[in-house]
């Protein structure tokens, strides 16, 4: 299935409880965006080319699904109350039909909608959205993402009784202005994040930064990525369903200005090829 929204490749003849998703690599910029930040900078928000990385998942028996809007209009790996209501352009906060409960990513300037241009901050809005323009980036790319997403995993469960979610993501090799560490902090090449083991079985996790250190990458678990909405939401240990999230440094495939691959692409999209495999394989043999 494919359409403005998102794309979903496997579904149909899905044969592994393995689905992955990329809900922060689309390049699609909707027209009513009016955003006033340089392209090139809003770019930066992209986890470009991370569909491309995972997309093999679907030609062996798994579920893939990418979005196609970006991450800085709305963002699908946050919960739609992670924003600030006194960044809308509205008085009474008894209109809104959502009682929002900003996290740190808004006070950061990138919860649920960025209002703050990447690298540095500076405002990604002349004048504050309506409540309005907010619903309608809800009601038509935040929730049909998430009800797809949530339809693609309890379907697996109801045919296989289980699940395993990745959730797909990248990140810049050193943290900027607009990051919970300090600016400048080096990434490693990979960070593993199950929120400290309550969203999927620690065997998964070992399983995923095992393969990846065997391949000898960098990897750190936990730090400073946990997984956020997309690996919280639907996620469930204790009934087998397991939702983890790999965050994999941009500066190991691409030029993170001009978002053009480097000769590297190709090696890390085969690795991460292998990692989906292993996984295949592990479900198969009924280790997962």
């Amino acid at each position: 299935m494919s359409d403005k929204i998102l794309n979903v490749e496997g579904d149909e003849g899905q044969s592994i409880p393995l689905i992955i998703d990329s809900p922060h690599s689309g390049t699609e910029y909707p027209l009513d965006f009016n955003h006033q930040a340089e392209p090139s900078k809003l770019r930066q928000a992209e986890d470009t080319h991370v569909n491309e990385l995972y997309e093999y998942v679907s030609s062996i028996g798994g579920v893939f699904i990418e979005a196609k809007f970006p991450r800085s209009y709305i963002d699908p790996n946050r919960s739609e109350t992670d924003f600030i209501f006194e960044d809308l352009n509205e008085r009474n906060n008894s209109i809104s039909e959502i009682k929002f409960n900003p996290t740190i990513k808004s006070e950061l300037g990138i919860g649920l909608v960025w209002i703050k241009i990447p690298p540095n901050g500076e405002p990604m809005y002349k004048d504050k959205i309506t409540l309005k323009q907010l619903m309608d980036r809800v009601n038509i790319y935040h929730r049909p993402y998430h009800k797809i997403l949530k339809h693609t995993l309890n379907e697996t469960y109801k045919n296989y009784g289980k699940f395993y979610h990745v959730n797909a993501h990248s990140m810049q090799n050193q943290a900027t202005a607009m990051s919970d560490q300090s600016q400048g902090t080096t990434r490693p090449n990979f960070v593993i994040g199950d929120r400290e083991g309550t969203s999927c079985h620690r065997k998964f996790t070992d399983l995923i930064v095992d393969f990846l250190r065997g391949l000898n990458y960098s990897v750190d678990i936990n730090y400073p990525y946990k997984g956020m909405e997309l690996v919280k939401a639907y996620s469930d240990p204790l009934q087998n369903k397991n939702s983890v999230q790999i965050e994999v440094n941009r500066k190991l495939y691409m030029n993170e200005e001009t978002r053009k691959k480097t000769d590297n692409f190709k090696i890390l999209k085969k690795d991460l090829e292998k990692l989906i495999n292993k996984i295949k394989k592990e479900i198969d043999e009924g280790y997962l």
